[in-house]
């Protein structure tokens, strides 16, 4: 089996009392993407955090091809090719739609605000953004600024900065949240997209069980910050603890 891409070892997180995140020891790899799923409070959004940088774990390693990046910081996650989508913290209202996709493909091939640059590496900057715009269905609005996009595009704004950073491992946070159903359809072919790269990874923090099982590779799933079930789709969405958490029937009821 390749080497994990991206690997958490007994992560464990407190905030006084609390455990939101139990001892999670779980491993993802290249061309999967993993579905997390829990019912709210379970620590699905926190163990995203934790694995981006966004939060420092108690206890526990994160890896990154075998290398430990658990004390990196999230510039430096990003750096290293850990990509996380967020819902629209990372934009620049005024600026236009284009520019922020520019800025980002210019902040990942390091090219500065350099006096003498040659034009030729604006030209290439400018049109890799537009690839990105193209890609995201945004193409058609690069020149409006962020603040005027509706939500559902400005959704797919964060999709095509994500796209921008180039990272080998994609983290969507309930990434159709707040869109409506003629929206949505775009993201998630943007995200099968991405997986069917098998040098990339993608997990996905989703609610929705349609959408679940239309992308999964793999589920796992927490309650309580602990995970409580890890495999395909079919059979995780069998399990008595998983219809238990999900639809309240009792674990001895279900699996009867």
């Amino acid at each position: 089996m390749t080497a994990p891409s991206i690997e958490t070892r007994d992560l464990t997180i407190r905030f006084g009392g609390h455990t939101a995140v139990d001892a999670v020891s779980c491993a993802f790899q290249p061309g999967e993407l993993t579905v997390i799923v829990g019912p709210n409070g379970a620590g699905k959004t926190t163990y995203f955090s934790l694995i981006s940088g966004q939060l420092a774990p108690s206890e526990g390693r994160i890896l990154k091809g075998g290398d430990d990046i658990t004390r990196l910081s999230p510039s430096a996650r990003a750096k290293a090719g850990i990509g996380r989508a967020f819902q629209l913290t990372n934009l620049f209202p005024k600026l236009s739609v284009l520019e922020n996709v520019r800025l980002a493909v210019q902040a990942k091939h390091g090219i500065g605000p350099r006096l003498f640059r040659p034009a030729s590496s604006f030209r290439t900057v400018a049109d890799k953004a537009y690839q990105h715009l193209k890609a995201t269905r945004l193409d058609d609005v690069a020149g409006l600024p962020a603040a005027a996009l509706p939500h559902g595009d400005q959704r797919k704004l964060e999709v095509a900065l994500l796209l921008a950073m180039e990272p080998d491992i994609f983290m969507f946070d309930e990434p159709t949240a707040g869109m409506s159903v003629d929206e949505a359809p775009v993201i998630l072919e943007l995200i099968d997209e991405i997986r069917k790269d098998t040098s990339k990874t993608v997990l996905l923090v989703e609610h929705k069980m349609d959408v679940v099982r239309a992308l999964a590779d793999r589920i796992i799933v927490l309650n309580n910050g602990e995970l409580v079930a890890d495999g395909p789709p079919e059979e995780v969405i069998a399990m008595p603890i998983v219809r238990e958490i999900y639809l309240g029937i009792p674990a001895d009821e279900a699996a009867a």
